[in-house]
């Protein structure tokens, strides 16, 4: 994962960076928060390690900053000199830390915290698009969802999904319009009842 650091510190950051290293991460650390926000504009990362008390824009300031930016969720540590009193934590969530770290670095420590941002981040990915073809009725056009749904929709929605579609027939279509015509022929085919999804107006 590559990984932003900001720390005025010179000494604090090369430990810090040296132990993301270690960890197998790629790290971009800068020397404060005005730097660390010019970066992260040019190439955005999911994962933040920033000093709070900084010249210029401190820790608090570029969280607020990222926050307000839409791109995907970033995770933000924040680093504190002593452990924050119960209010500056308040103060910090409010402004969107995740999560806290105190100098020195403890690497243990910060390789548990990873983890957890790691497996958080897994769960805020951008949706993927849709790889297989959704079915879709020949008939009413709804689309049947991954729950085994059928689902209205409209034609203009439809057309700006990522989906791919493939025609079927719905169960209600199949017996207001597929089974009067088999009648007619004499060759009746009831639908599966086992395989009959649900149908949502």
């Amino acid at each position: 994962m590559r990984i932003l650091i900001a720390d005025d510190d010179p000494v604090a950051r090369l430990m810090l960076e040296a132990a993301l290293r270690s960890f197998g991460h790629e790290t971009v650390a800068v020397d404060g928060g005005e730097k660390a926000w010019q970066e992260f504009k040019h190439h955005p990362v999911r994962l933040v390690v920033c000093d709070w008390k900084m010249p210029g824009i401190d820790g608090l300031e570029l969280c607020r900053r990222l926050r307000a930016t839409e791109d995907p969720y970033v995770y933000f540590i924040l680093l504190t000199g002593v452990p924050a009193s119960e209010r500056n934590q308040v103060t910090a969530t409010d402004a969107g830390v995740d999560d806290f770290l105190c100098k020195p670095i403890n690497p243990h420590e910060l390789a548990r915290r990873l983890h957890v941002a790691e497996r958080i981040l897994a769960h805020t990915q951008p949706p993927r698009p849709r790889t297989v073809p959704q079915p879709i009725c020949s008939y009413c056009h709804k689309v049947r969802d991954d729950r085994n749904v059928w689902l209205q929709t409209d034609q203009q929605a439809r057309a700006q999904e990522d989906a791919t579609y493939s025609h079927v027939v719905c169960p209600q279509c199949y017996e207001t319009q597929v089974r009067p015509q088999l009648n007619a022929f004499g060759a009746d085919a009831p639908y599966p009842l086992s395989n009959r999804p649900k149908i949502v107006a």
